[in-house]
This record gives structure tokens, C-alpha cells and sequence, in this order.
């Protein structure tokens, strides 16, 4: 089935609510994407950023992030079809149509832009654009269905947020946006390869290459403890550029510490030649949510303190 096959008329339901519109912007998902975002713009002003700005970029930060998801759930609505988490989406069920989907995530990306620039910076618009294109044309269209390295290229539309929350602040991009940047990137395939390797024969099943899918297990843990060594030694390089100090430094290792010590339970579960587990695996991915989210709490607590003692 396509993209534009037709919902079977017994399956198509009589009306969507706003609920179901809701839905197509991937709550949950968003969720640590803004975070980043608004944590961002702490460590930039560091300070509390003006409230007004604060609200326009949370606000335009969720619209843009869920216009992507609008676009990722058209797009691959033929593989949603196939998978059972998700083949009750809006999408698929047929309660809300490709044009209206479409409609209403174009929508939202344009007035995403709009409020960006006009009431933040037009650098924090573009690079929310960018954040955008990433995920559904290089992720969603281009890597998705034709390579491993799908997440770890396509990955790249994740670190965009907190350089959307800098540049609203500063209207610029320095050293230490970057390495927020950075960080993120390398991140991602840790958190999700433990998720794929829970669900890798969903993906086999629709045919999508995820790492686990298409090289095995053992190679998935082995490259997730090597992305989670990356992760870390990128998390304590600002300290040596004085971008943040001994609070940052403090939190970084002992939270980094943490996901070595998870990643390398998981590596060593692998390679004894047993098969994933739940009691591994879920450690390690929900760990690596809350791992980068207090990891920039402590970088804008940081910054924050220091500079009032200053």
C-alpha cells in the first residue's frame, strides 16, 4: 500500500477532533525537543530570558517540531499501515486525510516562521527550518528506507532545537551552541538503538534497515557504546573552553558516568550471546532521555550562577 492508496470505507470514521490533529505533532516526542530549546536560551542569556521571546519560541519551537511529525506520519503512512503502534494513527485509520494533514502541517510551519522571525531572530527561524527539512526530507524521504545510517545522518534534525533557543537570545551562533549541537548528535543513536533493538523486528517487517535489523545485535551494542563514549567526552569539552564551570562538570560526569555504566551492561548482555531483553534495553533508552535533559539543566543552572556571582 502507498501513501495514496485509499482507507477501506468500513475503516474510515466519521469526524477528527482536535485531539487527532494534536496527535499528528508527536506530543511525546516533542516534548525533549523543546527542552532543549528553552534550556538553550537560559544558557545563552544567562539569565532568565525575556518572557515574551521565551513564549514565541516555545510556541513556534512545538509548531515547527510537529509540522515535521505531520509530514513524517504522510509520508511513511504505508509503513504505519503495516506496524501495529502505529496503524491507529490519524493517518493511517483514514480519520484525517493526506490534503488535510498536509494543510494543516504546512500551516504550521509557515506560521512557525513567521513568528520567529518577526519576534525572534530571522537566524532562529532559518535554523528551525533547517531543523525541519532535516527530519522529513534528508531523514523521512531520503535515509529512512535506504540505509543503517538513517539515524545517526537523519539524527541531525534533533540537534537543531537548542540552536534555535540561542539564536532567539543572542541572534547569533558561538563555540558552545555547537557543542550543544554536537552533543545531541552523537546522543541519538544511542538512545534510539536501544529502542530499535526492542522493536527491530517491526522494522524487518516493513523493510526499514535499522542497525539492528541489518547488522545484528552485537554490532548495534558495540556502536552504541562507542556513540556513548562520544557523547561523554563531548559533554565535558566546554569546561576546558571555560563556557561553563565546576556545577556543569560535576553533573556531566557523574550523569555520563551513568550512561557508560548502562551502555556497557547492555554490550556485555549482547556479547555473552544472549538475546536483547527489556531489563537491558529500556534501562539504557529511558536513561538517555533524562540524562540529556539534566544535562542542559546543569549547563544553564551553570551558567546562570556563575554569572550572578560574577
Amino acid at each position: 500500500m502507498t501513501t495514496s492508496d485509499p482507507i477501506p470505507a468500513d475503516r474510515v470514521p466519521a469526524r477528527a477532533t482536535w485531539r487527532d490533529y494534536l496527535s499528528l505533532t508527536k506530543p511525546k516526542v516533542i516534548s525533549l525537543l523543546l527542552w532543549t530549546t528553552i534550556t538553550a536560551m537560559f544558557m545563552a542569556e544567562r539569565g532568565v530570558p525575556d518572557l515574551w521571546l521565551l513564549v514565541v519560541v516555545s510556541l513556534a519551537g512545538y509548531m515547527s517540531a510537529g509540522s515535521a511529525g505531520v509530514f513524517n506520519m504522510i509520508i511513511d503512512r504505508d509503513i504505519d499501515l503495516k506496524m501495529a503502534r502505529t496503524a491507529q494513527r490519524p493517518t493511517t485509520s483514514g480519520l484525517i486525510s493526506t490534503r488535510d494533514a498536509a494543510a494543516f502541517g504546512g500551516a504550521l510551519q509557515i506560521l512557525s516562521f513567521a513568528m520567529l522571525w518577526v519576534w525572534a531572530t530571522p537566524l532562529s527561524a532559518w535554523m528551525s527550518l533547517a531543523g525541519f527539512l532535516t527530519y522529513v526530507v534528508v531523514y523521512t524521504q531520503l535515509l529512512k528506507r535506504n540505509t543503517w545510517h538513517n539515524i545517526v545522518l537523519g539524527g541531525a534534525a534533533g540537534c537543531f532545537p537548542p540552536l534555535v533557543g540561542w539564536a532567539a537570545v543572542t541572534g547569533d551562533l558561538n563555540l558552545f551552541a555547537w557543542f550543544l549541537f554536537a552533543i545531541i548528535f552523537f546522543w541519538t543513536p544511542v538512545h534510539f538503538w536501544a529502542l530499535a533493538l526492542m522493536i527491530k523486528e517491526e522494522y524487518r517487517e516493513v523493510g526499514i534497515p535499522m542497525l539492528p535489523v541489518v547488522h545484528g545485535d552485537k554490532l548495534t551494542v558495540a556502536q552504541i557504546g562507542l556513540y556513548a563514549i562520544y557523547t561523554v567526552v563531548l559533554s565535558i569539552m566546554p569546561v576546558f573552553f571555560r563556557e561553563v564551570g565546576a556545577i556543569y562538570f560535576v553533573s556531566a560526569a557523574g550523569l555520563g558516568g551513568w550512561l557508560l555504566v548502562l551502555s556497557w551492561r547492555l554490550y556485555r548482555h549482547v556479547m555473552a550471546g544472549k538475546a536483547v531483553e527489556r531489563k537491558v534495553a529500556v534501562p539504557l533508552y529511558l536513561y538517555s532521555m533524562l540524562y540529556l535533559a539534566l544535562l542542559f539543566v546543569a549547563a544553564a543552572a551553570d551558567r546562570m550562577i556563575f554569572a550572578a556571582l560574577s
